[in-house]
């Protein structure tokens, strides 16, 4: 616990600036309450005016938390919510930051992963080429990934780009701890044509066999592959959850493929699409669901400039 606490003290100062007399609160869970309750210690040593919120554990990823935690977490001045399931796309993340908070999700995270790994990354390095990369999609009007043999397109036009950098130090900033990533919510039935998911997937960890995805008008058609079963009983029935959310560029050369997607969507060379919910990040799908697919070393095509050959990102 003594280690887990200096950690937390350590990366609460350097990605969140959390400063004395300031209100911050952790909201975890029982799946993860040493990790939280180190948080929370971190915090008191800091001389913050520190809060712990244990709930009950979430069923999925983008699952909203109950009402009095979403309440905390707008009234907190820096949040960090080390759980099972994403709190990242929901709602209550959302409202947070737009009332000024500083909010670190930690989706998954473990003790190892605090000692090793995305979380080990020269951040200033992350943030710089994270909004390097944030900037090519918010100017971007089509996405083209290319791998295996499949390929599949979407129109990011009019979209923004979302940076999650790990350092989280002005009012209103957001993302995961450990980070690394540039995002964006493709535009709602785009997308075509086909994907190969080699890395991870939510729901599933490390894939023994790629899954081949079919999708068509913007939203999941079929899936093919050893995981397949797996895949669609997670994402369940609603029409919505087959929606593609999002597409995202990993930017941490120190992240791991570990199964877990909070590192696994951040390693350098890699992209990650999800389906469900992207409401929280300049969508209009709200599905209460959202799953990530990580695609190992793609070329990726912005507007048919190259960014991404065989997973080294190209900067034009």
């Amino acid at each position: 616990m003594k280690d887990l606490i200096s950690i937390s003290e350590k990366l609460l100062k350097d990605c969140l600036d959390l400063k004395a007399e300031e209100t911050f609160l952790v909201v975890t869970d029982r799946l993860k309450r040493e990790i939280g309750a180190a948080l929370y210690h971190a915090g008191l040593h800091i001389g913050a005016d520190a809060m712990l919120l244990e709930m009950k554990p979430r069923t999925r990823n983008g699952e909203e938390p109950p009402m009095p935690v979403a309440e905390a977490m707008i009234s907190a001045k820096v949040t960090v919510c080390p759980t099972q399931y994403s709190l990242t796309h929901t709602q209550a993340r959302k409202k947070a930051v737009e009332k000024g908070a500083r909010v670190a999700t930690m989706p998954g995270i473990t003790e190892d992963m605090f000692a090793q790994g995305a979380i080990t990354a020269d951040y200033r390095e992350v943030e710089e080429l994270t909004n390097r990369m944030t900037e090519i999609l918010s100017r971007g009007k089509e996405v083209r990934i290319v791998k295996g043999g499949r390929e599949l397109r979407f129109s990011i036009a009019g979209r923004k780009g979302i940076p999650s950098t790990g350092i989280y130090r002005k009012p209103g900033q957001s993302g995961n701890l450990p980070s690394g990533e540039a995002y964006i919510a493709p535009v709602e039935g785009t997308a075509e044509g086909k994907l190969l998911v080699d890395g991870s997937m939510v729901g599933i960890g490390l894939l023994k066999e790629p899954l081949e995805i079919a999708i068509s008008a913007g939203k999941l058609d079929r899936v093919e592959g050893f995981h397949a079963k797996d895949f669609l009983k997670s994402l369940g029935t609603s029409e919505l959850a087959r929606n593609v959310a999002e597409f995202g560029i990993g930017t941490n050369r120190k992240a791991r493929l570990t199964g877990i997607i909070l590192e696994d969507e951040k390693i350098y060379g890699t992209v990650h699409v999800a389906f469900g919910d992207n409401s929280t990040f300049g969508g209009s799908v709200q599905a209460g669901i959202h799953l990530d697919g990580v695609i190992l070393k793609p070329d990726v095509f912005v507007d048919d400039t190259k960014i991404m050959d065989k997973g080294e990102i190209i900067i034009p």
